[in-house]
């Protein structure tokens, strides 16, 4: 299903190597979504180099920005279909990954792969902002991951909450979102955290992509996040 040789590829760049037997996870992970998505609406990218490319390839380019250690704690939030938060699982098992997500199909569908590939992970089928006020998951994590969920300012009130001071939120966007980082730097103070930085590069040739990495310096105060309707109302600034 996956083009190995177009993923090795794109992925080289990012210092990541490929053993046969996470390949074998991988590939078994998009045939899967391809055949649950002839039922079941998970992606719009069904061909196989698209989604080598524009759902496996970017998910791994994590990798190439951030230093996740061994067992660390990390949270998908808005996991959707698992990317990035099944792709880093099926590549690195020892990383302890919580798949967030409102709609409980999605989920049955990461845990029937998590179950076909031999891999143990928690789903939690809840809102991020109601998630984020229980103890069990509030500034509990080393990481927090949304891959284009919402604009950087709703989705750092939606994911800085989820991480321990001294932990990272790693926001994956498309290139073109300047205004919509300017627009994020209030809530992102507001929240803890801090810019800690930037990067800016190609998937493959003509698909600019966008990593933001944000460190949490400082406790979220206990009113964030917002319920739903106040979030979508006014946006932190």
């Amino acid at each position: 299903m996956l083009n190995r040789e177009l993923l090795t590829e794109t992925t080289e760049k990012f210092g990541i190597s490929l053993s046969d037997e996470v390949f074998f996870r991988l590939d078994k992970y998009a045939e899967m979504l391809a055949e649950t998505n002839k039922h079941f609406n998970l992606t719009a990218v069904t061909d196989p180099d698209g989604m080598t490319v524009k759902h496996f390839a970017d998910s791994l380019s994590i990798f190439g920005y951030v230093d996740i250690p061994e067992r660390a704690r990390l949270i998908d939030v808005g996991t959707g279909a698992g990317f990035p938060g099944l792709v880093i699982k099926l590549f690195r098992p020892d990383i302890d990954v919580t798949f967030l997500d409102s709609t409980k199909k999605k989920l049955g569908f990461i845990d029937s792969v998590l179950k076909e590939t031999g891999m143990d992970g928690e789903t939690a089928h809840m809102r991020a902002e109601e998630a984020a006020l229980l103890p069990k998951y509030r500034e509990n994590f080393d990481f927090a991951t949304a891959r284009a969920v919402a604009a950087l300012p709703v989705l750092s009130e939606y994911c800085l909450p989820f991480v321990r001071i001294g932990g990272k939120f790693i926001s994956m966007k498309s290139a073109d979102i300047s205004e919509e980082i300017n627009a994020a730097k209030g809530a992102i103070k507001i929240l803890g955290g801090e810019t800690e930085s930037d990067n800016l590069f190609s998937l493959v040739e003509n698909m600019p992509r966008r990593i933001i990495v944000i460190k949490k310096k400082s406790q979220t105060l206990t009113k964030y996040p917002r319920k739903t309707a106040q979030i979508a109302k006014k946006a932190l600034k």
